[in-house]
């Protein structure tokens, strides 16, 4: 089976949301899966709307990816800025699920 055929169907495997299934509330990670999907499927502005942190958190995750293999000059800088940007993304996503 080609890649793209599996990227189609990733939405049939998705983990459910423990925190929202028992508690019945969003947990701050809540529509990441479906933001990736998204992606995958092109749709980046659905993306975005689902998950705001999403492109910083790829972008913290690649640059840390790229670090681990490259030396990186002011790495800790760049790490600890993007790591705080999602971070407040994040939070901000979040606070604003509730109102």
């Amino acid at each position: 089976m080609q890649l793209a055929t599996y990227i189609l169907k990733l939405d049939e495997y998705m983990l459910p949301c423990f925190s929202k299934k028992i508690l019945g509330v969003d947990c701050p990670g809540c529509g990441i899966q479906r933001s990736v999907a998204l992606i995958l499927h092109g749709e980046f502005g659905a993306a975005f709307k689902m998950y705001p942190a999403i492109y910083t958190l790829l972008l913290l995750f690649g640059f840390l990816l790229y670090s681990s293999f490259y030396t990186v000059k002011y790495s800790n800088k760049i790490t600890i800025t993007l790591t705080t940007i999602t971070v407040f993304l994040i939070l901000i996503n979040y606070i604003l699920k509730f109102t």
